[in-house]
C-alpha cells in the first residue's frame, strides 16, 4: 500500500488497481463481483477502482503517454460520499498496453487534485495539489498482461547459383515479417503499426519490400538488356505488370470485403499492391528511359553520376511532395499540418488528420474510397477516414524504391569488388541516417519532419532506407561473400513473393491459417496461431521452390 501524507484532511481518494492480492476484507458478494469483472477483462486491460470519500464529486480523466500533446479524456465521475465515514466507488476498465496518466479533478471548479502515471504495472504519484491529504492504493488483483511465448516483382529464377541470395533473403525477411504482422503478430502492440509518429516492428517491413523491389529492378533490367531485350519491349512489360498488380490490389485484396460484396460505393482504391505497382512503374521506367548502358568503370559516386537524369526526376518529385505537404492550403486546418488530428494538439484540429495528404485523397478519390479505420484512431481517437497508402505518400515510396535501385547499381558496377559494395552500402546508410537525424532532431515528435508511416514522411523513408542498407550489408556479407548462411528459410518466400503475399491475404480466414481459439483473449494463443500460419507459407514456398514453381507477373 502506497501512502501519501497531505495537509488538509478534507480530501482522501483511494485508487485501486487490480495487480496483486486483496489486502482489505471483502464480502463474498464483492469477491464474486470482482472475480466476474476480472473474467470480463480483455487482453492488455486492467480493472481500476476509484473510491471517493469527499463531500463533492471527483472527475477522473486519463491520457496515454504515447499520445503527443493530447487532451485528457474523461474516464468517469465518482459521486460524493453518501455520508461521513463512508465512500462511493466506481470501477473502470483501462488499457495497459502503454503507460497512462490519470488525473483527478474536483468537478465544481475543475481543480486538479492529484495525478498518477501507470507504468510497470503500478501507479506512480506524479503530482498532488498542496491541499490534498492521504492518497493510497489498494492492490486487489491482476491485469491481463501476458509475456510472449519463447517458443517485387522478380523474374522466374533461371538458376539459383546466378542469383544473389542475399537479395532474395532480404525480400523474404521483409515478406515473412509482413505476413506475421498482417495475421496479428500475437496481438502485441509492437507488432501493430504505430498510431502516428514513431516506429514499431510492423512499420519496418513494407518500406523494406519497396526498397528491395528497386534493387531487383536494377538487376533484372540489366540482365534482360544483356540478353538482347530492347528497352521498348521491357517498358511494355513494365506497364503491363504494373496494371496487373494494381488490379489484383483493388479487386482481390481489398479490406472492404469484410463489409460485404464489393461495390463502387465502398471500393478502396489505394492499397499495398497499388503502391507497389505505382512505385515499380515509375522507377523501372526511369531506369529504362534515363539510365545509361552498363559501364565497367570505377570511380566515386558512379551509381549517382551515371544516372543523374533519373536523380533529377526523383528530386523534382520530392520537391513536389515538400511543396504540397507544407504549402498547400487545407480548409479548416493549419498549412503544413503533419499531426494526427483527433485529440492530438489538445483537440484543436480534430478533423485535420494527415493535413494535405488526406485532403488530396478526399479531393481526388472521394472519402468513401480510402481507408476508413486508420491506426490513428487507436490512441488519438480520430474519426475521419485516412489512407496510409494514399496519393501523396506514393511520391516518397518512389524515392524508397529508387534508393533500392541505387543499391542494385552498386552491386552491378562493383560486382567483382565485395569490399567496395559493402563500403558504399555503409556510406549510403550513414548519409541517409544523418539526414534522418537532421529532419527529426533525433526525437519522435519534435523534429521538422517526424518519422511517420501513415504519411510516409521523408524522414520515414530516409530512416528505413538507412536500416535497409545496413541490413543488406549484413546479408550480403554472410550469405554471398562468406557463405556462412544459405539464407534459408527466408530466401524461399523471397523467390515467390507475389504468390505468398496474395495467398496469405486471400486464404487468411481458412484453416490452417486460422482456427477457433479456446481463449481469444490470450496473447499466447494468438501468437501460436500467427506463427503457425506464417510458417505454413514458408513451407509452401519451400515446396514450390523444390518443384521449381514460381509465380511471375
Amino acid at each position: 500500500m502506497a501512502h501519501f501524507e497531505g495537509i488538509n484532511n478534507s480530501f482522501r481518494a483511494v485508487i485501486a488497481l487490480l495487480v496483486a492480492v486483496c489486502v482489505v476484507p471483502l464480502t463474498a458478494d464483492v469477491l464474486t463481483r470482482d472475480h466476474q469483472r476480472r473474467l470480463d477483462l480483455k487482453m492488455d486491460e486492467a480493472l481500476l477502482r476509484v473510491n471517493n470519500e469527499l463531500d463533492s464529486d471527483v472527475l477522473v480523466t486519463w491520457r496515454s503517454e504515447r499520445c503527443y500533446q493530447c487532451s485528457y479524456q474523461q474516464l468517469g465521475v465518482i459521486p460524493a460520499r453518501p455520508s461521513p465515514g463512508q465512500s462511493s466507488s466506481v470501477d473502470f476498465t483501462v488499457s495497459t498496453q502503454h503507460a497512462i496518466t490519470l488525473q483527478l479533478n474536483s468537478t465544481p471548479d475543475t481543480l486538479e487534485l492529484c495525478k498518477y502515471v501507470y507504468e510497470h504495472n503500478r501507479f506512480i504519484c506524479m503530482h498532488q495539489h498542496e491541499n490534498n491529504v492521504p492518497v493510497y492504493f489498494q492492490e486487489l488483483g491482476y491485469p491481463r498482461i501476458e509475456s510472449p511465448v519463447t517458443d517485387s516483382i522478380s523474374p522466374v529464377p533461371a538458376s539459383t547459383s546466378k542469383r544473389l541470395r542475399s537479395v532474395d533473403t532480404f525480400r523474404g525477411i521483409s515478406l515473412v515479417i509482413m505476413v506475421f504482422v498482417n495475421y496479428g503478430g500475437g496481438r502485441y502492440w509492437f507488432f501493430r503499426h504505430e498510431s502516428w509518429n514513431g516506429l514499431t516492428v510492423a512499420d519496418l517491413v513494407f518500406p523494406w519490400f519497396v526498397f528491395i523491389m528497386g534493387t531487383s529492378i536494377s538487376l533484372s533490367v540489366s540482365s534482360l538488356l544483356r540478353s538482347g531485350s530492347t528497352r521498348c519491349s521491357l517498358l511494355r512489360k513494365v506497364v503491363w505488370r504494373s496494371v496487373q498488380l494494381f488490379i489484383i490490389g483493388v479487386f482481390i485484396i481489398n479490406p472492404n470485403y469484410c463489409q460485404g460484396p464489393l461495390s463502387w460505393n465502398n471500393l478502396r482504391i489505394p492499397g499495398v499492391l497499388q503502391r507497389l505497382s505505382w512505385s515499380y512503374l515509375v522507377v523501372a521506367s526511369l531506369d529504362l528511359t534515363l539510365g545509361f548502358p552498363f559501364l565497367n568503370m570505377l570511380f566515386c559516386c558512379l551509381e549517382v553520376l551515371l544516372y543523374w537524369p533519373a536523380w533529377v526526376c526523383v528530386l523534382l518529385l520530392e520537391a513536389l511532395w515538400l511543396f504540397l505537404t507544407f504549402l498547400l492550403p487545407v480548409p479548416g486546418c493549419p498549412t503544413g499540418y503533419l499531426g494526427p488530428g483527433g485529440i492530438g494538439d489538445m483537440g484543436r484540429y480534430s478533423d485535420c488528420t494527415g493535413g494535405a495528404a488526406a485532403f488530396i485523397d478526399r479531393w481526388l478519390l472521394g472519402e468513401n474510397h480510402i481507408y476508413q479505420t486508420p491506426s490513428s484512431r487507436v490512441i488519438y481517437a480520430t474519426h475521419v477516414p485516412y489512407d496510409p497508402e494514399g496519393i501523396l505518400g506514393s511520391i516518397n515510396s518512389i524515392l524508397m524504391a529508387f534508393l533500392g535501385l541505387q543499391a542494385g547499381k552498386i552491386i552491378l558496377h562493383y560486382r567483382e569488388l565485395p569490399r567496395s559494395i559493402m563500403s558504399r552500402f555503409l556510406m549510403w546508410g550513414l548519409f541517409l541516417g544523418a539526414i534522418s537525424a537532421l529532419l527529426t532532431k533525433c526525437s519522435t515528435d519534435e523534429g521538422f519532419i517526424p518519422v511517420n508511416k501513415n504519411l510516409w514522411s521523408l524522414s520515414y523513408v530516409t530512416t528505413l532506407a538507412c536500416f535497409a542498407f545496413v541490413l543488406l550489408v549484413l546479408l550480403y556479407y554472410t550469405v554471398d561473400v562468406k557463405r556462412w548462411w544459405s539464407g534459408a528459410p527466408f530466401c524461399y518466400p523471397g523467390m515467390n513473393s507475389i504468390l505468398v503475399y496474395v495467398g496469405h491475404e486471400v486464404f487468411e480466414e481458412y484453416f490452417p491459417f486460422r482456427w477457433k481459439m479456446a481463449n481469444s483473449q490470450s496473447h499466447t494463443e494468438h501468437l501460436t496461431q500467427n506463427l503457425v500460419a506464417t510458417s505454413c507459407w514458408v513451407l509452401i514456398s519451400y515446396v514450390l521452390y523444390k518443384k521449381k514453381i514460381f509465380w511471375k507477373i
